[in-house]
């Protein structure tokens, strides 16, 4: 294990890994609006260390079906990723990319096949630019994996990073974000790197312990 954990952890790791969230999640809001050819507004992202276990009950009702994409990180650093989004917010986005020919029926929990194909295409880019800005701060090479898509109640897909990657720590980054036109959308990045990725990330921005 590395020389980080949470259990020491002071305000100044907190105020870094918040930066790097703030910093990640804009540079993702910019690649959706490049993507979407889009002049986007962006709220200040809210972000803060949660244990993995209280995750669900943060972002919405725990029996409220959400839309995540979920990916491994892997090379200089491990963990996951997830990308969160609630109905309304996933259908108007979708159909934002299809040029008005997806579904917009904001509660509705049935996507077709070319919109999840759209929502994982969506995932992609927003990952990658997130990692790309994470990657160009610490100067380490940080990669997603191809991503998964679920639409299903928020317990259910929270439980994924749980069980797969509860072994690596208790706690996430958990980064709430709103950007949108007209129409504000909410999404929720959720980044679990393990204690070893932490003490990598934090040792190079030059932070010591």
């Amino acid at each position: 294990m590395g020389k980080f954990s949470f259990d020491n952890v002071n305000s100044m790791y907190i105020d870094v890994l918040k930066e790097l969230g703030n910093i990640g999640a804009g540079n993702a809001t910019t690649a959706i609006a490049s993507m979407l050819n889009l002049t986007i507004d962006m709220k200040v992202p809210k972000v803060e260390l949660k244990a993995v276990e209280d995750l669900g009950g943060a972002i919405c009702p725990e029996e409220e079906t959400i839309v995540g994409i979920f990916l491994e990180v892997q090379h200089d650093i491990s963990g996951s990723m997830m990308f969160l989004m609630r109905l309304d917010s996933a259908h108007y986005l979708v159909n934002r990319l299809m040029g008005g020919m997806g579904s917009s029926q904001g509660d509705s929990v049935t996507f077709s096949e070319m919109e999840l194909s759209a929502m994982k295409e969506i995932g992609n880019i927003i990952a990658g630019s997130y990692l790309s800005a994470l990657s160009t701060m610490t100067n380490l090479v940080i990669t997603p994996s191809v991503p998964y898509i679920a639409v299903d109640m928020a317990a259910a897909i929270l439980s994924v990073p749980a069980i797969q990657f509860g072994q690596f720590g208790d706690n996430a980054l958990l980064i709430e974000t709103e950007f949108g036109d007209e129409v504000m959308m909410e999404g929720y990045f959720i980044l679990l790197p393990d204690e070893d990725s932490y003490d990598k990330i934090l040792q190079s921005l030059g932070i010591s312990f």
